[in-house]
């Protein structure tokens, strides 16, 4: 009886802590999943474009991906997707030679979801099958689309894709008609140039399918002007199309962001069409071998991708060093922003240009249109651009000590990476493997924005619950 006895207790201690340890389990994966989870909607962002580029890069290094024998390398595979994955256009190897037709439609694929935001696209997704949106899917939607609320999420997902589709259709059907018309080519190989080119376009990608980018069209307006509507759609940002779309016969009512954006975007392409033209006016290297006629077209042509697209209808390589400068605040400054564009936005300068001016005309507050900044801007601003300046600087310091191209081409190559541009002066191929990976860093960092990296890192929100006195340095 006592062994009886004894067994039985044993056995009750025994499913007593079994019971207590599977009661343990989910309490200890729970932890984990809290402990490993994201904390923040950047946080889902930043981690949902590199789950992208670690399936682009998987598929790019499959064999069929790749013309000839073998597959990529990794190091070649990478920077394919995250310049596709950024809708940046720097490249390693050229796009028509080295990618096979699966190739190139896996990069298409990835311009496309880069452009469109890879949250927004899961989102979108979730509106289509589930026909409801989560709370957690919807902050992320929120910061990927700049959406002034969650509530709007579902309609301003929406609203991206149908005018993402709607213009690179139009575009796609231009394109097609002109390259059947007049360069003779085959039906299937003018639609798939077509809608090749017109998703690079709208998405700002700057990926073409000729070894010379697009320098055989310099003169062909019906090729050039459509690919730079295209680009400069993409480029204003969407929160500007949809309040257009709603208002636009009441400019009085638009908001602030909207009137930066366009007056911005109208200076900056106005001006740098007259700059590049009259710099390159005379270089038979560019500009100089061309009729007066396609001189302007190619001027403006290149005015418009350099803020955003990494297209080139003329030789960047052979242009003046000052075309080099020039190009890099256009590259830098960048289009609108909640869109294809990249570069630090029109908006952000636009804001410093209002707080300068403020500053020597001795105001207390910035106002732009009638309305009053708030202050929380000023500071945001300034961050992002100092942010910028930081990381180019020493991007280009470290591939000066690492390489022996010059400063020009160097700080061309490492704006063109962050602000996610695309064009080159030439020496991307030739940079070394470390160098290679400094601007898919470049890259990665320029699409997501210097501030939601920054957030996405932070583990946790700290909110200040004291302030200190106020004091006052010497300033100048």
């Amino acid at each position: 009886m006592h062994f009886v006895r004894a067994a039985k207790s044993g056995l009750a201690s025994l499913a007593n802590t079994t019971s207590a340890a599977a009661g343990r389990t989910p309490v200890i994966l729970s932890t984990a999943r809290r402990a490993f989870a994201p904390r923040h909607p950047a946080q889902v962002i930043v981690l949902g474009f590199a789950g992208a580029v670690a399936v682009g890069t998987s598929l790019l290094m499959l064999p069929m991906a790749k013309a000839g024998d073998g597959g990529a390398t990794f190091l070649e595979a990478l920077f394919t997707a995250t310049s596709a994955i950024c809708v940046t256009g720097l490249i390693t190897v050229d796009t028509p030679v080295f990618w096979t037709g699966f190739g190139q439609l896996v990069i298409l694929a990835l311009i496309q979801i880069g452009g469109f935001g890879v949250m927004s696209f899961g989102t979108l997704l979730g509106v289509l099958t589930a026909r409801r949106l989560g709370l957690k899917s919807r902050i992320s939607a929120a910061a990927e689309t700049k959406s002034s609320g969650f509530g709007d999420v579902r309609r301003v997902v929406v609203g991206v894709l149908l005018i993402s589709v709607l213009v690179e259709a139009v575009l796609a059907l231009i394109l097609t008609l002109r390259f059947a018309a007049e360069y003779g080519y085959g039906l299937g190989r003018a639609l798939w140039h077509g809608i090749f080119h017109s998703i690079s376009s709208f998405n700002n990608a700057g990926f073409a399918l000729y070894s010379d980018n697009l320098m055989g069209f310099v003169g062909d307006p019906w090729i050039c002007l459509p690919i730079a509507a295209a680009v400069i759609i993409g480029g204003l940002g969407f929160p500007v199309l949809f309040e257009l779309g709603r208002q636009y016969r009441r400019p009085i009512h638009w908001s602030m962001n909207t009137k930066l954006v366009l007056v911005g975007s109208g200076i900056l392409l106005a001006g740098g069409t007259m700059f590049l033209t009259a710099v390159e006016w005379t270089n038979p290297a560019t500009l100089g071998g061309l009729p007066p006629a396609e001189r302007m077209l190619a001027g403006f042509f290149q005015s418009v991708i350099t803020r955003t697209a990494g297209f080139n209808s003329i030789d960047i390589t052979q242009m003046n060093p000052v075309s080099w400068l020039g190009m890099d605040i256009m590259m830098f400054i960048g289009g609108g922003p909640a869109g294809t564009a990249g570069g630090l936005k029109i908006t952000t300068f636009a804001v410093l240009f209002f707080i300068l001016k403020t500053e020597l005309q001795g105001g207390t507050a910035v106002n732009i249109f009638g309305k009053r900044l708030s202050r929380g801007v000023h500071r945001q601003a300034i961050t992002v651009v100092l942010l910028a300046i930081a990381l180019v600087t020493g991007a280009t310091m470290f591939l000066m000590m690492i390489t022996d191209f010059g400063q020009e081409r160097l700080l061309f190559e490492v704006v063109s990476a962050f602000a996610t541009v695309g064009l080159s002066a030439g020496i991307t191929a030739a940079l070394p493997p470390a160098g290679q990976l400094v601007l898919i860093l470049l890259m990665f960092v320029g699409r997501l924005g210097p501030v939601t990296l920054g957030a996405a890192l932070a583990l946790r929100e700290r909110p200040m619950l004291y302030e200190f006195p106020k004091e006052r340095p010497l300033i100048g």
